[in-house]
């Protein structure tokens, strides 16, 4: 390789080097927008309702029971019974469990920053199986149930929309602020009333709660057999929790999706026993599902995927200006590599404030119609050629056409991506097979011509 091709390929890589400055400038404003959008969004949910999970119902019992010890007396020796009182509570779990709900979401915009709200409108059905004194077959005597009532978790209470009406057996009750326990923070009790407790008791119950929230609602499946059926207006939702859904339907106008789980599955009434035991309930709100209401590639996660390709796209480009260099011995000024490379890291600028007041996809053709149509008209005039700019401005279109279907088909960007390598590295392969690299940059010698005495020509 001789040396005028040396300081030229020295230079354009020191010109990559240094166009890293721009584009991590540009990553971290990506970082920047992102953080003030989600201390917006958080600001939203603040003034209206968080995420939603609906916990129970649960049946509660109070009860006081008859402890008697026997001590000892220190000084006589005798032994001597004592009786105290210990107040407690029963736990009992729905026999079944059903949930309907039908989600719709709708935007909330402060400033240029959107978020998204949901709201449910969620029918709850189902029956307990309350065995005789509830279970308790010795010492009947030494047990005082008070007044039981089925508590109702709620994670964010401000997000309830109607009044609570549980309907048990036929008999409408009123459901009161807070979960009546500690065993939960938040939620709504409804007193039972006197309940004959003496006899079998299969409690029927059924009421509608309205929610509203924000990012997520999920669901624990409290029953021995529990069924929940949810339908919403998002086209792209994202299923968590410990449950996939048994069934569901997504398509443009929404979808439909269908739990089902039973004890055997989710062994709650364990993990409820664990949770009272050790007065912490977090691995029982860890046994939910639902489904997440955020948009799963927003456009500062697309912008970011976007400028991982940056440093290929400007190697790409830096590799056609080099071809053309070496095919149609033309002469870059690497001056002239160093604006089209910041014409280049400038889209992903353009990209970033578009995609901020417009739909993303929008917001790339109009970036990346501004950035060729910048490059191409720049390019006829270094290539002393429009042809040339032209064939040079199609490929460079196509680059971008090929980097949005890569940030479209996340699944198969990986795959998608090194064909593109791959073919490139064919073509110049392709176009070069004859080039004789040794003669690079060197000057052409010059055409031999005869030298004719004057002799020779006659006079």
């Amino acid at each position: 390789m001789n040396r005028s091709l040396g300081i030229k390929l020295g230079a354009i890589g020191l010109l990559i080097v240094l166009l890293l400055i721009p584009l991590l400038m540009i990553d971290g404003l990506i970082g920047e927008r992102q953080s003030a959008r989600n201390g917006v969004l958080d600001n939203i949910a603040r003034s209206s309702s968080y995420s939603q999970q609906i916990t129970g119902p649960i049946l509660v019992v109070p009860y006081r029971q008859k402890i008697r010890e026997w001590k000892v007396a220190e000084k006589t020796g005798v032994r001597y019974q004592e009786e105290h009182t210990v107040s407690s509570r029963f736990y009992v779990l729905p026999e079944s469990f059903s949930l309907n709900g039908e989600v719709g979401t709708e935007l909330r915009a402060r400033g240029i920053y959107q978020a998204r709200l949901f709201k449910s409108d969620n029918q709850i059905s189902g029956h307990f199986e309350v065995p005789a004194n509830y279970g308790i077959t010795e010492d009947l005597a030494d047990y005082q149930f008070d007044e039981p009532f089925l508590a109702v978790g709620i994670s964010d209470i401000r997000g309830i929309n109607n009044a609570l009406k549980l309907d048990l057996n036929g008999q409408s009750l009123d459901f009161e602020p807070g979960f009546g326990d500690d065993m939960l923070a938040n939620g709504v009790h409804a007193p039972l009333g006197n309940v004959d407790s003496t006899k079998l008791m299969k409690l029927n119950y059924a009421f509608n709660l309205k929610l509203q929230g924000t990012s997520s609602f999920s669901v624990v499946p409290v029953g021995r057999d529990s069924q929940v059926q949810l339908h919403s207006d998002w086209p792209h939702p994202s299923f968590m929790g410990e449950f996939l859904p048994t069934e569901r339907e997504i398509n443009e106008q929404g979808f439909t999706a269908n739990w089902q789980t039973s004890f055997f599955a989710t062994n709650m009434e364990q993990v409820l026993r664990d949770c009272v035991n050790n007065s912490g309930c977090s691995s029982f709100d860890a046994r939910s599902f639902g489904v997440s209401f955020v948009d799963p590639v927003d456009q500062y996660l697309k912008t970011d995927r976007a400028i991982k390709y940056a440093m290929l796209f400007i190697a790409l480009t830096f590799a056609g200006f080099f071809l053309m260099e070496v095919l149609k011995r033309l002469q870059v000024h690497p001056v002239q590599y160093g604006l089209v490379g910041l014409a280049l890291a400038l889209f992903y600028l353009l990209l970033l404030s578009l995609s901020e007041h417009l739909e993303f996809a929008l917001a790339y053709a109009a970036s990346a119609t501004a950035c060729v149509a910048l490059v191409g008209f720049y390019v006829c005039h270094v290539l002393h050629s429009w042809l040339r700019g032209a064939g040079f401005t199609l490929g460079l279109a196509g680059l971008y056409g090929v980097l949005y279907v890569l940030l479209s088909a996340e699944d198969y960007a990986l795959l998608m991506g090194s064909l593109l390598v791959f073919g490139l590295l064919a073509c110049v392969m392709l176009l070069t097979r004859k080039l004789d690299w040794y003669g690079v940059g060197k000057a052409p010698a010059p055409e031999p011509h005869l030298t004719l005495e004057p002799g020779l020509l006659g006079e």
